[in-house]
């Protein structure tokens, strides 16, 4: 074979391997944690259980940061309190806190220029006193039981630094709400998963998460530099020894992009947002001390480099096409090969994946149909995204303030 034949059947086996090992990955953690957890759980606490600080860091949330709120202060949790930032908005999202907090006595409301959800974390943390922290976005509703189910994971053990939970899709009123539920599930729940299992995760979703506090603080709290703070912090807490864990069970429902616009720019920052943290922690990474970062750091790498071979091969094809149509070496038989592989692994990857998830939420199903779509629209997605989005990693000023404005989060959902 030559190395174009080579280069398709990496750029066409890839995603089957990798779909193949996060579902290897999701079946474990089922069977030996995911399934011995009760669910739902009947959670007791007392006056002796440790204080929660929330950070609800907010920027133009006024359409959503009531119901928020509201939610939020029916946690079964005794020792809560929460902290709202108002970074800087341009709505009445300053107003509305100020409102809630006459209404809510364990709310107290922080202002600040617009600065980036980190500046309004750091804000926050430097105001709370308990020993744990949760930060959630300011369109998120947290399940009442969220706190509790993050909060087991830190009394089991002194060396969890973060538990990431579970988010699940509200906006669920168009096509691409609801493949996005196919996507959480099938792909971002299956690859939490996986990665608990071979130890290290690569980001705690900043939308639901808990941190120690002590943790937090060894690392200098959150970077303002980092266009996706989440995936920062995830990484220094986990170069710093500590665990990060994924609690399925602490669930918090939040809004999407309905359109391929807000969609593409979510996923931009978000790629972006990856190959920034990468690319600064490299070096450390590849010490022997932190060789449990090996795998993650091999799948990402290998990642990137489908992305580009993806183009190599389109660029090819283009080529062949208009100097020599009938020499292109891959023919149409491998083609039907591996995407018959492929759609093969996605029916069990979305059968899995929807059998432990709709332990969680039983409404999924009806998203069936869109989701088994999506694998093939979040590889081409993926890599579109990843070759615009790493070269403006490497381009991006270190030091450079990180503040961004979220896409559309369904509007049609507030419509309804």
């Amino acid at each position: 074979m030559n190395i174009l034949e080579y280069l398709a059947i990496f750029t066409l086996g890839y995603p089957s391997l990798m779909a193949t090992i996060w579902i290897c990955g999701g079946i474990y953690f089922y069977i030996h944690w995911e399934r011995k957890q009760p669910w739902p759980a009947k959670l007791e606490w007392d006056e002796n259980a440790p204080s929660v600080t929330v950070l609800l860091p907010c920027y133009n949330e006024g359409a959503n940061v009531d119901e928020t709120v509201h939610h939020l202060f029916k946690q079964n949790y005794p020792q809560m309190h929460v902290i709202a930032i108002n970074d800087g908005s341009k709505d009445d999202t300053g107003s509305r806190l100020e409102a809630l907090a006459l209404e809510y006595p364990g709310l107290k409301v922080l202002h600040q220029p617009n600065q980036g959800k980190a500046s309004a974390m750091n804000h926050g943390l430097s105001e709370a006193t308990s020993d744990i922290i949760v930060g959630i976005d300011g369109d998120a509703i947290l399940d009442y039981d969220a706190i509790g189910y993050m909060m087991g994971h830190f009394i089991s053990s002194s060396r969890v630094s973060g538990v990431t939970g579970n988010p699940r899709v509200r906006t669920r009123s168009t096509a691409i709400g609801k493949i996005q539920t196919g996507e959480f599930s099938a792909i971002i729940g299956l690859i939490k998963r996986a990665q608990r299992i071979y130890g290290m995760v690569f980001t705690i979703s900043g939308v639901i998460c808990a941190f120690r506090r002590t943790a937090l603080e060894k690392v200098g709290g959150w970077n303002t530099d980092m266009i996706t703070e989440d995936i920062d912090v995830s990484w220094r807490l986990q170069l710093a020894g500590g665990h990060v864990r994924y609690e399925p069970r602490a669930m918090c429902w939040v809004l999407m992009p309905e359109t391929l616009r807000g969609l593409f720019k979510q996923r931009l920052r978000w790629s972006q947002g990856g190959g920034e943290v990468v690319l600064r922690y490299f070096s450390q990474t590849i010490r022997w001390k932190n060789r449990r970062f090996w795998p993650l750091m091999l799948e990402y790498i290998i990642s990137v480099i489908w992305c580009y071979s993806v183009i190599a091969l389109l660029i090819a094809w283009l080529v062949s096409q208009a100097t020599q149509p009938t020499a292109w070496p891959i023919t149409t038989q491998a083609f039907s090969y591996f995407g018959s592989i492929l759609i093969a692994i996605s029916f069990i990857q979305f059968t899995v994946s929807f059998y432990i998830d709709s332990r969680y939420d039983k409404e999924i199903f009806r998203c069936v149909y869109w989701s088994i779509w999506y694998p093939f629209a979040y590889w081409i997605l993926n890599m579109a995204t990843v070759v615009i989005a790493f070269p403006k990693a490497m381009m991006r000023q270190q030091g450079r303030l990180a503040t961004w404005t979220s896409p559309d989060r369904g509007e049609r959902f507030h419509e309804q």
